[in-house]
Formats: C-alpha cells, structure tokens, sequence
C-alpha cells in the first residue's frame, strides 16, 4: 500500500504493523550480525513512508507529529534499530519543512531527491567533543577555497550511515571560527564510512564513523550557520521515545506469550493464572499507558501550538522523553522477571530488548539536562 494515498491514521497504522512483523522476524539475524537492515529501509520507501512528513508542495504529506509518534513507535514493536535509524531521517525532514533554515533551492533540492528515495541524516558527533547537546564545538573543519568547501573531519554515532544519500555535516569554520552546516553527497570524493559500530545495543543501525577527508563541496552547499541563540526545541526528537515505548510494547508482547504457554509440572495451569505474575503484567500496563499519555500528549501540544508555544515547549519535550525511556527500561525487566533465565538466552528476543532500551539514556536530550531543566522552569523567580 502507498501511504500517501491512505488518508487517516488508523489505515497507515495497519500497513506499518503488518510491515513491522517482517522486521520482528529479520531483527534477531541483523542484531547477532549487526547487519544494517536494508531490507527493513526499502520495505518503507517501497510504501512512501520516508516521505510522509516532506512538504505537500513538494509531494510529500507534512504529517503531523502526534501521527509521526505513532507510526514509529509501531515500527519500533518489530525492530527497535529500524525505527530509529529511520527515524533520524524523518525527523530531519520534519525540521526543515517546519523551520525552513535552508535557502529555498537547495531545501527544494533535497526535496526532490527524497520524492526520489533519497535519505539524508545529521552527523554531528565527535569523540573528542560527545554529544554536540552538550556544546562541545566542532573539530572538523570547513575551509573557503573559492567557490568551494573543503572540509576534513570525522563524526561518530552516525546512524543509518550504510544507507545515507547525503550527510548534514557540522564543521567549524576555519576563516571565523563559527560552527555552519554542510550537505554532502554520499558520493563526493574523500567521504568514506568506515564500519567501528561496536554497541551492544541497537547494533543494526550502522551508527558507524564517517570520514571526511579533503572532501570537496559547493559553496552553496553550506546549509546554515549553526548559533546557540538560535537553538529552539525540535518536536520531531519525540521519535526516540517513541522508539523505546515500542521495544517496551515488544517486550511485554514476549512476556504474554511466554506466560500464556508455559505451565510448570508444579501447575495445572499456565502461569498466567498466578496472581504475581498477572501483578507484574498490571505493573507493565500501568507503565505504558502513562508513557502513552506523556508521549502523544506533548505530541499534540506541539501540533497544536503556535510558533510562540512551541518555544516554550522544551521542558515538556525532555520530560517526556526521560519518562518514556526510563520506563521502558522498567517495563523490560519487569517482562524478563515474568519470564525468568530464560529472557537471558541468546534465543529470547527479550535479551536483546534489555539491551536496546539501555541506549535511550544516551540519546537527547539526556536526563540531567532534563531535571535541571525542570529545575530552573519550576523555581519561583527570586530564586533564579
């Protein structure tokens, strides 16, 4: 089904989780491998998914962010690296048609090139600054050579870099010192992937360093300066919740079953009958339904807001966030206490769910940037 001709949430829902049962199947084999799910990627282009949240004006469907939460969260219950490899790409999308920071020819140029099926991601990472939300500048570096970029440096942590069309690059300005952002073709000379993603977690994501060497851009190919004052909260970053409380979902989908065919020779019934395991499942569901709530509720409060609004939305963003992947983590151990040293085998998807969700912690905003956060939003002003 082409999700750009179905037009209610509910249609769109049906097809990603029919899909997303093929990526449960393929996640174990990819996971042990840590082989990036290509298959997984080409089942959404083949389906128009990558364009949902493009401009209409440019074929796309601008979904809104409640639907976008939706739909990954769906895909996340099949394959938790699928969901936020793609994510990053939607998201990204997201951004610009909303913010449009790109001048107008080259956004309308890489519109035109994801109506074809190109994927794009920022690479912002360094191992020698961490994560760029904590303000570490730069290393790689964009230097003015005429009409041109040149620019040298290498990114880690670069999601979905096995099946990129083009890297959004940040780079400090070696003429000024400033931080812009620079689009590159995957085939520019110079660019290389080379394969160091070792996690433990997620490990079909091909989050591998990409480096830059002598690499050779248009000018016009520097996207925008980059400037803390110009920070604003991003609502499409509700795409890693979202994830998490889908590998949670998976999780106590696993425990169900589990619990529902297995009787001890000390029973005469499954497990399921007993009251501390039906506890632990009301334990789950408790847990998912507040997750729920927070995550599409803030969702809506982004779709519904004006510009105005939504800049005063962070705290509600990274709080919904560290609620969700928090309990997510709570929810697959309490999945794994139902079903026991069996949730350890290497045959038990729930093994590789304890590891997935970990990695939430470690993608923004993190939690003590959060608290804090929350901290300063709810002092009364004298003690600011």
């Amino acid at each position: 089904m082409n999700l750009l001709t179905s037009h209610t949430l509910e249609e769109r829902l049906e097809t990603i989780e029919s899909l997303s049962g093929q990526f449960k199947d393929r996640a174990a084999e990819n996971d042990e491998k840590g082989r990036f799910p290509f298959e997984n990627i080409e089942d959404l282009k083949r389906i128009k998914y990558t364009l949902l949240t493009a401009p209409k004006e440019y074929g796309g469907e601008e979904i809104s962010l409640h639907e976008f939460v939706r739909l990954q969260e769906a895909i996340a219950i099949g394959d938790g690296s699928t969901a936020l490899s793609i994510g990053w790409h939607m998201g990204l999308i997201m951004h610009l048609a909303e913010t449009r920071p790109w001048d107008p020819k080259l956004f309308e140029f890489i519109c035109k090139e994801v109506t074809k099926g190109a994927l794009l991601n920022t690479c912002a990472t360094e191992a020698q600054t961490g994560s760029p939300t904590r303000g570490g500048k730069p290393t790689t570096i964009a230097q003015k050579s005429g009409d041109t970029w040149i620019i040298n440096g290498r990114k880690t942590f670069s999601t979905m870099s096995p099946a990129l069309d083009f890297f959004v690059v940040t780079a400090t300005i070696d003429e000024t010192g400033e931080v812009g952002s620079f689009l590159i073709p995957r085939e520019t000379k110079g660019l290389s992937v080379i394969e160091t993603w070792d996690s433990i977690a997620l490990r079909a994501t091909g989050s591998h360093d990409v480096v830059l060497d002598r690499v050779e851009i248009p000018f016009e190919y520097m996207t925008e300066m980059m400037s803390a004052n110009k920070k604003r909260p991003a609502g499409y970053l509700l795409h890693i919740p979202a994830c998490y409380s889908g590998i949670a979902e998976a999780a106590k989908r696993e425990a169900e079953s589990f619990a529902k065919n297995y009787t001890p020779n000390s029973l005469n019934h499954p497990i399921s009958e007993l009251p501390t395991i039906r506890q632990k499942f009301g334990e789950i569901e408790l847990k998912l339904m507040q997750s729920r709530h927070f995550l599409y509720s803030v969702a809506k409060m982004w779709d519904g807001g004006s510009e105005q609004e939504r800049q005063l939305l962070g705290p509600e963003l990274g709080a919904a966030k560290l609620t969700v992947t928090n309990q997510a983590i709570e929810v697959v151990d309490l999945a794994m206490r139902i079903v026991g040293a069996r949730s350890l085998s290497q045959k038990s998807p729930l093994q590789r769910y304890y590891r997935d969700v970990r990695a939430g912690l470690h993608n923004p905003p993190m939690d003590d940037v959060t608290i804090m956060q929350l901290a300063f939003r709810g002092q009364a002003p004298f003690m600011r």
